[in-house]
């Protein structure tokens, strides 16, 4: 089953299980979209995958972690003993490379063929190896195109998306573009908080260290025309996902 045709079935499941809520958008603010498209684009430890999909669940849209993709590549290719820092190799990797997510945000499933590795692309191994998949430029095309099919599949009136190129690359026409950033003691103290067990140190030099490589690919530290920023620095977590789910109704009313 391809990712498009997984996204397809999680999200006719949803919608039988729950009525379609009203987004609220015209068919104008769409522009060419089929539903209202929401991007959201942050450096790491800013909160960006949690809060996008708590804010998908309390709008009822889906949502789309952009990053799993990379991460399943990664996987894949530590899997067959690529070597992960030969372009070409990596590039080999997309040959056949049988990914599907899912889209409910209660119920995120990654496959790649028949193995199910949800928690398998979040060991530290794969998050040291992600950033040599994410700078290669064919793996970059290759996996945008796939997104915005998952952005544009049938399903509920709205889905959030999350991760790098996705407010610039991959949707930069979406209705709603959003740029969630804090300060750096604070996405240290958070991501410090996710990854249980590592050092201070260890955390810090993780996220100084994704932020530099991804840095060379996008610039995803300042926010394009028409992208609205959110710091959450002071902000709990709930205060953060109010404030997205605010301007995202603001957005599309």
């Amino acid at each position: 089953m391809s990712a498009h045709e997984s996204t397809q079935e999680s999200t006719r499941e949803a919608t039988q299980e729950s009525a379609p809520v009203s987004t609220g958008a015209s068919r104008a603010s769409l522009g060419h979209w089929t539903r209202v498209v929401v991007a959201i684009d942050g450096p790491a430890g800013s909160g960006k995958s949690s809060v996008s999909r708590a804010a998908a669940r309390a709008l009822g849209y889906e949502f789309l972690d952009t990053g799993a993709g990379y991460r399943s590549l990664a996987w894949l290719g530590l899997e067959r003993g690529t070597d992960l820092e030969d372009p070409e190799a990596v590039v080999g990797l997309l040959d056949g490379f049988d990914y599907a997510i899912g889209t409910d945000p209660d119920d995120v499933r990654v496959r790649v063929g028949d193995v199910d590795v949800t928690a398998a692309i979040r060991e530290p191994r794969v998050s040291g190896a992600v950033s040599s998949i994410a700078r290669v430029p064919q793996v970059r095309v290759h996996l945008n195109d796939l997104f915005r099919s998952l952005l544009d599949a049938p399903g509920r009136p709205g889905i959030v998306a999350e991760g790098r190129d996705i407010t610039t690359v991959v949707a930069p026409d979406a209705p709603v573009r959003i740029l969630l950033t804090a300060d750096e003691m604070a996405r240290l103290a958070r991501r410090a908080g996710e990854l249980d067990g590592q050092s201070d140190a260890d955390v810090a030099r993780q996220v100084l260290e994704r932020d530099r490589r991804d840095s060379q690919v996008v610039d995803f530290m300042t926010a394009a025309d028409g992208v609205l920023t959110l710091d959450s620095t002071q902000l709990t977590f709930d205060e953060t996902i109010d404030a997205v789910v605010s301007l995202i109704r603001a957005a599309i009313d």
